[in-house]
């Protein structure tokens, strides 16, 4: 039985000193230190709930290596067991430290100033004034806003306490910041859908290109809304071809309700709890593909990638319904334009003069394989090349087992809808965090004691005054001889 005491003491012990470690400073500083350590893989390596086709292709390329990272959680690291071990650490070791503190500065804040020192000749900034009484100092003090405690032949007087607070104000709003994040990967989604001019979408998850619901989330969860891309304009500096501004004019239906709303960088669409962003746009160009036959296969806009400031942009027509199956790699010129060096490109971003630039391949387009496959390229490697071709609008290129009519172009946007519960939290916790970290910079936390000390046979009095800096920040003693000389002057 004693044994077995012993035994629940010495638990109880290392429960205590690991709950003590944990709760230190030092051991919050080096968790937040592994928190950010953690994140960097998230910037290197591409995670699935990001872009699962760029982790697919690199699982490929590098199949070793690929498959230790992958293991580890190294594609997704904020959803990682070791990522989420070290998030719960730092807000229980924040929590358990700051807390405590925050109880201790409390108390402080609302008791009575420290009692005077016996020896204050062995204070820092110890001064003798004559000719100055303590209703003068105190007067003098409390204009100066100094918490103080007179006494009968002392003052305690003490300022800077928000110096203190802000320390605390600053690790706590490191706190709800972490509520924040949690809150959002609990009960946010975020997708992101691309829409070509006339099409509509529908808030469901089948209507997103790419969509991710936090863990207590679900496709019920999803607001029931419709938006319609009617017109999109973007305006260019002609002289430097700089973006001065985009639009999005939608139709919107919520609650059978339709209504025309306006989407702009940075002036997202509000929801309810949901925002709509203006993240991207681009071209779409509309091609007509008929077999030798004449008979129709492909009709419609393909969603190109813009590769720089002119959406110089590139895309992939697939078409398997033909026999075999042909493949157009291909490039669209908003305002096409050629250099002897570079080939062609586009020389402005809007459409002034465009050009569908077309590698025709006949083969395998390996759509039947299960792999997925970026919809913006092809792997021809076990296609062959059949035809090269430039074509202005309305213009037809047979490429001998069909032909293909560049018919026009559309406009697309890259919409990202989100909903973020933390956000709002997130942002009172910099707000916070900011504000604390300028008070415990630039607020001075010092006390100064003043008493009476009786002067020689006759009677005659001097005032003893000493001051204390508790974050050693020089001005302390210019302030005590300040507070001396208008003490001496009856102010």
């Amino acid at each position: 039985m004693q044994d077995s005491f012993s035994n629940e003491l010495e638990r109880t012990a290392f429960l205590r000193w690991l709950w003590r470690q944990l709760t230190s400073m030092r051991i919050a500083l080096i968790l937040l230190l592994l928190l950010a350590i953690a994140s960097i893989p998230g910037s290197i390596f591409p995670q699935r709930t990001q872009n699962p086709i760029r982790v697919q292709s690199f699982l490929i390329e590098n199949p070793t290596i690929g498959k230790i990272l992958d293991r580890f959680g190294f594609f997704d690291v904020y959803g990682s067991p070791w990522f989420s071990a070290i998030y719960l650490l730092l807000f229980i070791s924040l929590v358990g430290c700051v807390l405590p503190r925050a109880v201790s500065h409390l108390k402080e804040s609302l008791a009575k100033p420290t009692l005077v020192p016996k020896y204050l000749d062995k204070m820092s900034h110890h001064q003798i004034a004559d000719g100055a009484s303590l209703e003068n100092f105190a007067k003098i003090l409390r204009k100066k806003r100094f918490r103080i405690r007179v006494e009968t032949n002392a003052i305690s007087a003490e300022k800077g306490y928000l110096r203190e607070t802000g320390n605390l104000v600053f690790h706590l709003s490191l706190v709800v910041i972490l509520i924040a994040i949690a809150l959002g990967a609990l009960y946010g989604n975020k997708g992101d859908v691309i829409l070509n001019s006339g099409e509509r979408f529908v808030n469901v998850p089948t209507s997103y290109d790419n969509l991710t619901f936090g863990r207590l989330q679900n496709e019920n969860s999803l607001p029931s809304f419709a938006l319609e891309h009617q017109k999109f304009t973007a305006k260019y500096d002609p002289a430097n071809n700089q973006p001065l501004d985009y639009e999005l004019i939608a139709g919107l239906v919520t609650n059978n309700q339709n209504r025309q709303v306006v989407i702009k960088v940075n002036e997202p669409l509000t929801i309810g709890s949901t925002k709509i962003y203006l993240q991207a746009n681009g071209y779409a160009p509309v091609v007509q593909v008929k077999d030798k036959n004449g008979r129709e296969i492909f009709n419609g806009a393909v969603t190109f990638l813009p590769q720089d400031g002119n959406l110089t942009s590139i895309g992939a027509i697939k078409i398997p319904d033909m026999n075999p199956q042909i493949g157009f790699v291909s490039s669209f010129l908003p305002t096409a334009d050629r250099d002897p060096v570079r080939g062609g490109f586009s020389s402005y971003p809007e459409v002034l003069d465009p050009r569908l630039l077309i590698s025709v391949w006949q083969g395998d387009l390996g759509m039947n394989t299960g792999v997925p496959q970026s919809v913006y390229r092809i792997n021809t490697s076990k296609m062959q090349q059949i035809g090269l071709k430039a074509l202005s609008i309305n213009e037809s290129y047979d490429f001998g087992v069909g032909t293909i009519t560049f018919v026009g172009w559309k406009s697309w946007v890259n919409l990202q809808i989100v909903n973020d519960p933390g956000k709002a939290l997130a942002l009172i916790g910099a707000i916070l965090a900011t504000i604390g970290l300028l008070m415990s910079l630039f607020v001075r936390q010092r006390r100064i004691w003043i008493k009476i000390k009786e002067k020689g046979k006759s009677g005659a009095t001097s005032v003893e005054i000493a001051g204390l800096s508790r974050n050693e920040i020089p001005g302390l003693a210019d302030e005590i001889s300040q507070l001396i000389l208008l003490a001496k002057s009856n102010v």
